[in-house]
């Protein structure tokens, strides 16, 4: 059996355990079901969620019933001894469920559907979620091999921007792209995808981020592309950085880049290296050359607000985030929709000279920051 039929009998046996909810794994317009017991129902549509009315569970048996068939398609088990449930369907579908008795409502469910389309750097422009001379910049950046760093909160399209980002890497390289759940669509001639794997039922086997980052050392990389930074990993990944492993990238939840470049301070601090806090903190600014901060806004968008470079430390010991380009403020529009134009902030990067020497078509007046109104 071919993945691609694989990936339909699997989704097929999902849309069958799901029952009455079941219609919602064909539905196009459907990016994410979240059950909050057996019924309370709702869907994330074009960024925004709503509650289904017409489709309910009988009760917490027949909901609980569909959790654990789910969870035996995936070779998983949850239990009251073991109530969580994180793994990924077949066709690339995350799933999270919790049940009683961390769950008070009764059993909760989420399915985030892995879409089977991909969009380049032109479409999510053509999209409004960034405005074209930002996009040549973080083009350019991608060729000069900086590493990047996407923040974001959950649901925001960190991992859209990411594969976006992966897909202008030069070619002539060798990626090693490291993920939890196999999610990044990179289209490239030489890449190689490695993803974790959890304990077995006598708790052994597990293999994490951080080691498969520490074997992608051994494996001759280029670049290396972490999905999701979220634990101690963060400390392998910064020493890859610094190791000559240019063009390095990952995502992790954060609110502002200034926020994200704290936030990954703090994973690796609870790496096992005996590291002092001044030589951490010296690792992490110089690892990280960029910050690209991507929002789920209210009106359900998804945009770029800010790309800011990260330049050492202030006189008073925090990390210099000094932004690029920035969203400075938003109106509404009479649909509804938010309106707000990422723009230049009059910073020039410090490795414009690196732009020049590569006569990249990306000249200073670039950066000239936009006269007000």
């Amino acid at each position: 059996m071919s993945s691609g039929q694989s990936s339909s009998a699997a989704r097929e046996a999902v849309k069958n355990f799901l029952g009455p909810i079941g219609y919602l794994i064909d539905d196009p317009t459907v990016t994410e079901i979240l059950v909050n017991g057996p019924q309370e129902i709702f869907v994330e549509r074009k960024g925004k969620l709503h509650r289904i009315n017409e489709a309910q569970f009988r009760d917490e048996d027949d909901l609980l019933a569909a959790i654990n068939s789910i969870a035996q398609r995936v070779g998983r088990t949850i239990s009251e001894e073991s109530p969580r449930l994180d793994a990924r369907l077949d066709d690339g579908s995350r799933v999270a469920a919790v049940i009683r008795p961390c769950s008070l409502k009764g059993p909760a469910l989420s399915i985030r559907k892995f879409t089977q389309s991909s969009i380049g750097l032109k479409e999510y422009v053509e999209l409004g979620a960034l405005t074209p001379d930002a996009a040549q910049f973080l083009s350019v950046a991608m060729f000069l091999g900086k590493n990047i760093l996407v923040s974001g909160g959950t649901g925001s399209g960190k991992t859209t921007l990411l594969t976006i980002l992966c897909n202008l890497i030069p070619p002539g390289q060798r990626i090693i792209v490291i993920e939890d759940a196999h999610e990044l669509k990179v289209n490239y001639e030489h890449v190689l995808f490695l993803e974790t794997r959890h304990a077995n039922a006598q708790g052994k086997g597990a293999v994490t981020i951080k080691d498969l980052l520490i074997s992608s050392l051994r494996l001759r990389p280029d670049r290396i592309i972490v999905g999701e930074v979220r634990s101690s990993e963060a400390l392998e990944l910064l020493n890859a950085m610094n190791t000559g492993h240019k063009g390095c990238m990952g995502t992790i939840h954060a609110n502002s880049p200034a926020d994200g470049i704290v936030r990954l301070e703090a994973l690796a601090q609870g790496g096992d290296a005996q590291i002092s806090e001044k030589a951490l903190r010296y690792q992490v600014s110089s690892a990280i050359e960029l910050i690209v901060q991507v929002s789920r806004l209210s009106d359900g968008s998804r945009k770029v607000t800010e790309i800011a470079e990260v330049r050492g430390f202030t006189s008073d010991g925090g990390y210099d985030v000094i932004p690029i380009y920035k969203i400075h403020r938003f109106n509404r529009k009479p649909d509804g929709k938010l309106d707000g134009k990422l723009e230049s902030t009059g910073e020039i990067p410090q490795f414009m000279n690196e732009i020049l020497d590569n006569k990249l078509p990306f000249p200073k007046t670039k950066f000239q920051k936009p006269q007000a109104a």
